[in-house]
């Protein structure tokens, strides 16, 4: 029998979140979290939502993966002329949402993007596997092409002339999202959901609770 997905439903009840109970440093509050969710060894428990909007107002979003973080922000890797490349370069500014559906919980942060040093780009583009640098050198990200036989030959073509030993091409590398504002949120019944907001003012994080 085909089921209606407006119907479809699941009630929250596996935890609460109070203000009382959260760290004041919404950085150590996301690494609870997100250790909580490695822990319990959650698939892709990295995945995030990088959200951006273009130079003309058009927002786009996609899942991509976090792959570093600490006090000055959260950081992710592409092509810098990719969608959200080019949507960082005329807007920059973006938000990122987890959402971890075992736990019953999604983070949201908003904040401005910056490109990361370039020493630490290298350093992560080194660090992968070649065949994912190789991808990352060869393919025009977000660029109509031919067909998937196309992109095969183009790996093949560069694999031939440069080997397993290459640098990280210019057009690749990290961005930096610096949060000015965070949202944890635990799903609760009836859809009372917890919410609890940090905000940024005057470099002191202040921190109240949503109406769901």
């Amino acid at each position: 029998m085909k089921k209606d997905f407006k119907k479809l439903r699941h009630e929250y009840s596996m935890a609460e979140l109070n203000k009382s109970d959260i760290n004041s440093n919404p950085f150590t509050q996301f690494r609870i979290w997100l250790e909580q969710a490695i822990k319990m060894e959650l698939p892709d428990a990295n995945a995030m939502t990088l959200a951006t909007v273009s130079a003309d107002n058009k927002p786009s979003a996609r899942i991509l993966l976090l792959k570093d973080y600490n006090e000055k922000g959260f950081c992710f890797f592409t092509n810098y002329n990719s969608r959200k490349g080019t949507d960082i370069e005329g807007n920059p500014y973006g938000s990122l949402v987890f959402f971890w559906p075992e736990l019953e919980r999604q983070i949201r942060i908003e904040g401005k993007i910056e490109k990361l040093e370039p020493e630490f780009s290298d350093e992560y583009f080194l660090d992968r596997p070649v065949g994912s640098r190789t991808a990352a050198a060869v393919s025009p990200q977000s660029n109509e092409i031919e067909n998937r036989n196309a992109l095969i030959q183009m790996v093949e073509t560069f694999k031939k002339k440069n080997g397993d030993e290459f640098t990280r091409p210019d057009f690749w590398g990290g961005y930096r999202l610096i949060p000015d504002l965070f949202e944890f949120w635990q799903g609760r019944e009836s859809r009372l959901n917890d919410r609890i907001e940090y905000n940024l003012n005057n470099k002191k994080w202040k921190i109240r609770r949503l109406a769901p």
